[in-house]
């Protein structure tokens, strides 16, 4: 079986890397057709003039002749404004969308750069709506996250199915033996999905732990303002985060209280997960899908604090909770969202919209 991997896709987002990486241990060839426009860029994926000029340009290379020979097309994230070129490169065979999320989430709910109800709010809608109805398949990465696409675009649930994001084993495995147990690791882009309000709340009710955040983003001026506890590092090689990982007492998730952050689960919870390293997250009903409180992961309310460093504090306290929670969060990876599982998982839904077409 053949899948040409398609659009104007984050090459270097883990989403992208980790889907082609299992679908070719699931002895399925990948060949790709990709237009770069967001890569090597600080907040790679962003709205402007300057990207809509670069996605134009590249959307018309995409309409370009493919490769012939493949069985399906994989529409990588994000690519909401690639369906058009991809059912034409396609020529009636399968094509698959991987969103990860919605527009209107990322833009309007979540970062806010568009304001609900607006004419730029309304249309971005419509855009998801469109990409969402173009694709045979569109697959997201939770079932919560499934039923919000398969409503947004009105479509059949069925035509929306789940696998896992995972992480991407070449890179992160387990090791984790913390150096430091009382090191609060935070890794992500600083916006509103991540908590980072309710991250550097918790650091000044927890003097005593030490709190490590990696990254930049919207929410960069908040950090500037930090507690004496917490240090900041803007960026770390995606190549050095496992070494984040592995000596830090603890990672954390997301701590959002945006519908969008009730949905999902982010790369970094489970690099976490598949390092061993033990995780604190929202408790959320994405969460819930895979972790379950106080074996594979404690979950606190989204944004809530005093909760958070409480829990932080319980996990640098007592070693043999870190322990177990080290030991159940790598098995639920292994059980339901390494490489191998979701390489099977990719494979079948692919196959699946061949025999429907």
């Amino acid at each position: 079986m053949r899948v040409l991997y398609f659009g104007t896709y984050e090459r270097d987002y883990p989403r992208n890397a980790q889907v082609i990486s299992c679908l070719r241990r699931a002895g399925v060839e990948v060949g790709e057709r990709h237009v770069s426009v967001w890569e090597g860029r600080r907040d790679n994926w962003s709205a402007g003039a300057g990207a809509a000029a670069r996605l134009g340009l590249a959307e018309l290379e995409l309409l370009r002749r493919p490769p012939a020979d493949f069985d399906a097309v994989v529409v990588g994230y994000p690519g909401h404004f690639d369906l058009p070129a991809a059912r034409r490169a396609a020529r009636g065979r399968p094509v698959i969308f991987n969103p990860l999320v919605s527009l209107a989430d990322t833009f309007v709910s979540d970062r806010e750069r568009f304001q609900a109800g607006s004419i730029a709010a309304r249309a971005i809608a419509a855009i998801d709506r469109y990409a969402l109805r173009a694709a045979d398949l569109v697959v997201s990465d939770t079932r919560a996250g499934a039923d919000h696409l398969a409503e947004l675009a009105g479509l059949p649930r069925k035509r929306v199915e789940v696998a896992y994001v995972g992480a991407e084993e070449r890179v992160f495995g387990p090791g984790w033996s913390p150096a430091e147990p009382s090191t609060v690791l935070f890794v992500g882009k600083l916006i509103p999905l991540h908590g980072v309000e309710t991250v550097l709340a918790a650091a000044r009710l927890a003097p005593e732990l030490r709190f490590r955040l990696v990254g930049s983003g919207q929410l960069e001026s908040l950090v500037r303002d930090r507690p004496a506890n917490v240090d900041w590092i803007p960026w770390v090689d995606y190549e050095r985060l496992p070494e984040e990982l592995h000596r830090a007492g603890c990672a954390l998730g997301i701590f959002g209280t945006s519908a969008k952050a009730r949905r999902v689960i982010p790369n970094k919870a489970f690099q976490a997960l598949a390092c061993g390293t033990p995780l604190v997250t929202a408790d959320t009903p994405g969460a819930r899908e895979l972790l379950v409180d106080g074996v594979s992961a404690l979950l606190v309310p989204p944004g809530d604090a005093q909760a958070l460093a409480d829990a932080l504090r319980k996990v640098a306290a007592e070693p043999e909770l870190a322990r177990r929670l080290s030991v159940g969060g790598r098995a639920a990876y292994e059980a339901r969202a390494s490489e191998a599982v979701l390489g099977v998982r990719w494979r079948e839904l692919v196959e699946q919209a061949v025999a429907r077409t």
